[in-house]
């Protein structure tokens, strides 16, 4: 979502983020956190006890990559990996 949306500058692309963040939010926010849910086909699924790493450390991140500013990170300089992380992009 956050390279089509870097690559066309198309803003569909972020109102379908927002979309997304307030679904997976109203699906799996508790009151101190974020928790996993026992299955993704079933609506008002049940929470379990545990928050991956993931959702802090990547889905997070992908979120804030697509509302930041286009200057913040160069998609010409650096290439990001499946995390997310930015690696400088050899010359």
């Amino acid at each position: 979502m956050f390279l089509m949306y870097r690559m066309t500058g198309n803003a569909e692309y972020q109102d379908m983020a927002w979309r997304m963040f307030q679904s997976i939010r109203a699906a799996t926010e508790t009151d101190l956190a974020f928790s996993a849910i026992a299955s993704v086909t079933i609506r008002d699924s049940e929470r379990t006890d545990s928050m991956g790493s993931f959702w802090l450390s990547e889905t997070l991140k992908c979120f804030y990559l697509i509302f930041s500013p286009p200057d913040l990170i160069s998609l010409d300089e650096y290439v990001l990996n499946t995390e997310a992380h930015p690696l400088k992009r050899p010359r």
